[in-house]
């Protein structure tokens, strides 16, 4: 059984664009991400942490909007306007989820596409299904390629199972499987698919990405196959020092020894969603230097 660890795979990811972008400095062109923030959800705070501190570590120039809860959307979309005209910002991130007042999808539509390195603007989601490589592909689901690519593994023909089908993860996913790139054939599944462990056991390739705790156990898993788990579920543990521990949708213990490969949680694809969004924002800066 392989364990495919993202950490090191991000590691190699973040190596080559440190140098991509000491290049494009030296040129003048300094990649910049700005990541805004509204309310003082506490996982959030720590998400947006970690991307401004992979900014300061690659060199890349980044700004932190560390908006009230109160804010009005009339407020956020302001900002963003403004964030779209900055020539110093090649790619802009708002952290999910907003507070409740706040109508997400109308704050994804007001960032300029060019800049929309979280690839969830409509104009990003029809690239990703015309297979149109300006376009910008969600971090998660892109870093699960990666992965795959890493591991040595082939999805040309492979039968290809994504759990879940939201548009962060689940849909982007599926489409990025079924391009001409990797030729996998590619089974949606979801809380209302029938007999759900015998439609993933024909998977070769399994992608877990529902948001439940250990819900993948070895009934779901054929022998042989591969399974990238992209869930990140805190659960309690009295026996650990903060009190919970870190799974995935996949009960590892169980299913791993029937893999071919298999990602841990944590450090498996977690790692891999930074380095993407930092790759996102190079490409964002190159392509707009080009325009």
């Amino acid at each position: 059984m392989q364990r495919i660890e993202g950490k090191t795979v991000a590691e190699t990811v973040l190596a080559t664009l440190k140098q991509e972008i000491a290049a494009l400095s030296a040129q003048g062109r300094t990649p910049g991400l700005a990541v805004v923030l509204v309310g003082e959800d506490p996982a959030s705070q720590v998400y947006v942490g970690s991307k401004v501190k992979a900014c300061a570590e690659l060199g890349m120039y980044s700004q932190k909007w560390a908006l009230p809860a109160e804010t009005t959307q009339d407020e956020l979309i302001e900002l963003i306007r403004q964030l779209n005209a900055d020539d110093r910002v090649h790619g802009i991130l708002v952290q999910s989820p907003p507070p409740a007042h706040i109508d997400e999808e109308a704050v994804v539509r007001a960032i300029d596409p060019r800049k929309d390195v979280d690839g969830f603007h409509p104009e990003n989601v029809a690239k990703l299904v015309l297979e149109d490589e300006t376009g910008f592909v969600p971090c998660t689901p892109l870093g699960c390629m990666e992965l795959l690519k890493a591991a040595g593994i082939c999805t040309q023909g492979a039968h290809a199972v994504v759990i879940g089908r939201s548009m962060i993860v689940g849909k982007p996913m599926a489409n990025l499987l079924l391009s001409r790139k990797a030729n996998a054939t590619v089974t949606i599944a979801h809380s209302r698919t029938k007999d759900l462990p015998a439609v993933c056991r024909t998977a070769d390739i399994l992608i877990a990405a529902v948001g439940r705790p250990e819900m993948v156990t070895a009934d779901y898993v054929k022998e042989g196959a591969v399974v990238i788990d992209v869930g990140i579920n805190r659960i309690e543990d009295p026996t650990r020092p903060r009190g919970y521990r870190i799974v995935g949708d996949v009960d590892f213990e169980s299913v791993a020894p029937k893999c071919k490969a298999i990602t841990p949680v944590p450090g498996g694809v977690g790692p891999m969603t930074i380095a993407m969004l930092m790759s996102n924002t190079v490409k964002a800066c190159k392509q707009l230097a080009a325009q």
